[in-house]
Order: structure tokens, then sequence, then C-alpha cells
């Protein structure tokens, strides 16, 4: 409704006071005869003014209606209503500001819902991927084992190969597991003011054969009395990841030092390896889902360890950061809030 509109209704009774005023009046002051005459005419009057305002009222409600209707159309059509003035102050504008802030949350769920389905689409992509090589190879290997006759050590070896396949299968459906429920949330956090250097303890041990068959040096600075408030298994299971990662692509030989310092309103914790390193280009790469750089493409893992790693801390409402130089080795820091 226009502001002209409210001005007239109101218009209309004062109108309708001043009337009833006037019948009182002159119903004491008036003769009779001159009320019955004009009475009736005030009457009819009045009536009409009331059946013509009516009829104006449901014309300019019929107005309202059609141009929101309209409104909704341009919307539908992805268009913008050319009846909207936005700096208006009336009803209409108000209304129809309203639906163009509804149209745009419903735009915003649209793309997010497509971006939603695209990364479902990526993620049943790079998994059937990484499935298909380990399944090739069982299938190879168990139809030799079916159609030849091999002797006892053949034999021995190809199960041995499958044995390896299966359990890359096996690590690869548990990481698909972990970030299942680390990206819907339906893992909980045990948040606690637990000692720090138990927690790395448990992710040392995770790697410590791993590191012993390289003849990878690994030192721990960390104060015993170190207190911070985190979840202890999934924390150990980032630093595991992190430190999987730095045995990983350490040449034998090498070294990996880890070093618990206090940083701001952090706790920081820092793990420099001796390895390969990573490009300044790469370091938010290193961190995407299934990401294997080129040259490490012949080594073992599905590229999860560090996507999971940050995604663990980021939910303490910490955060990872890398720096690295090629050929010199890399230090990832994590940052757990005190």
């Amino acid at each position: 409704m226009s502001r002209f509109h409210m001005l007239s209704e109101k218009r209309i009774l004062v109108f309708i006071s001043i009337v009833l005023i006037l019948w009182g009046i002159l119903w004491e002051y008036i003769p009779t005869s001159c009320l019955r005459v004009f009475l009736p005419a005030a009457g009819f009057l009045m009536l009409l003014f009331v059946v013509l305002w009516d009829l104006r009222r449901k014309k300019e409600q019929s107005d309202f209606a059609n141009k929101i209707c309209g409104t909704v159309d341009a919307l539908m059509n992805g268009g913008v209503p050319e009846n909207y003035h936005p700096y208006e102050d009336s009803r209409l504008s108000k209304v129809q500001g309203k639906l163009l802030q509804y149209y745009d949350l419903m735009q915003q769920r649209k793309e997010q819902s497509e971006q939603d389905k695209q990364m479902i689409q990526e993620l049943v992509s790079d998994i059937s991927h990484q499935v298909k090589t380990p399944v090739a190879n069982i299938r190879m290997f168990t139809g030799i084992l079916q159609q030849h006759r091999l002797s006892d050590e053949k034999q021995a070896e190809f199960l041995d190969t499958m044995t390896v396949q299966i359990n890359k299968l096996d690590f690869l459906m548990q990481s698909l597991v972990k970030m299942s429920r680390l990206e819907t949330g339906t893992f909980s956090m045990h948040m606690e003011e637990r000692s720090l250097y138990h927690t790395i303890a448990q992710a040392v041990n995770s790697i410590w054969a791993k590191a012993d068959q390289k003849r990878i040096r690994i030192d721990v600075s960390c104060d015993s009395r170190a207190v911070v408030k985190h979840d202890v298994k999934w924390t150990a299971e980032a630093l595991g990841n992190i430190l999987d990662n730095a045995v990983k692509y350490t040449p034998e030989g090498g070294s990996i030092s880890i070093c618990v310092r206090p940083w701001q309103f952090y706790t920081r914790i820092d793990i420099t390896d001796t390895g390969i390193g990573i490009a300044p280009g790469h370091y938010n790469d290193v961190f995407r889902r299934f990401y294997r750089a080129e040259e490490v493409a012949g080594e073992e893992g599905v590229g999860l360890g560090l996507y999971l790693a940050r995604g663990i801390i980021t939910r303490q409402k910490g955060y990872v950061s890398v720096k690295s130089k090629v050929g010199e080795g890399s230090t990832f820091s994590v940052f757990l809030l005190q």
C-alpha cells in the first residue's frame, strides 16, 4: 500500500467523524421537516462514499497482488523486477525486498548444492582410480594361481604380493572412512587438558618401525609437563600422518625433529625433516584430498594423510602450515590453541 492510500484512510475516518458530529448538531437545531430531507441525502452520500472507497481499496489490493506476482515471475525467470524501488518506504518495496533476499539465498544454496554434487563426483572418480590398481593386481594374480601350476615358492611370492595389495585396499578403506567421518562431522572431539608429550609419543610410536628400517633418526624436544587442551586420539592421528609423510619422503640415514614451544595464543609443534622438500607453488596442494606430486608417484600412499591432518587440527580451532626448500627438507608447523 502507498503512503497516499494510508492518508486516504485517515481522511475517510475524519470525514465520517465530522458527518456524525454534524448529524448530532443538526438533530438538535434543525426542524424535523428539514431533517427528513437532509438526513436521507446525507446518508446516501456517505454510503456512496464508502462504496467508492471500498472499490478503490480493492483495486489497490489487486494492483499490489499483481505487482508481487510480477516480481515472483521475474525472479523465476532469473531477472530483476522492473517496478522494484529499493529505497522507497512502502509495503510493496518491503515485500519485494524480502522476496529478493529469499531469491538470493536460494541461489546461494543452489550453487552450494552444485558444488557439493561436483565434489561427490570428483570423490567417486578419485576413489575409483585409487581402487582400480590393487583390485586389478589381485584379480590378475588370482587368475594365475587358478589357471597355472606353480611351485610352492612362486605361489608364496604371488600370495605375498596379493597380501600387499589387500593391505593397500584396507588402508585406503580406513582412510576413506576417516575422511568421511571428518567431512560429515560424525566423529566427536573429546577436548581435554592432557599431556602433549604423551600424545606426541603415540604419534612417534606409529611410525617408529618405518623410520628404523630407513635408519632415520627422530629427535623430540618437548617439555614432559606441557599440557594443552586437545583430543588425544585425533591429534595423535594428525601428527602421525605428518610424521608418516616425513618418513616416506626422507632418504635413508636422514633425520626428523619434533620441537614444541609456546607461540602467542597457541602451542606450536614443528616437525622438520631432511627429505626431498616441496616447491613453494605446491604448499597448498599437499593438503588437498588425493593430491600426489608427479615426483612421488612411485611411493606408497593415497594422498589423504595431510588432508586428514589439517582437517583434524582445524576442527580443534588450530591450523597447520608448511615451509620447505626443494632438496633440503620441509617443516610442518601445527598450532594448537592454548
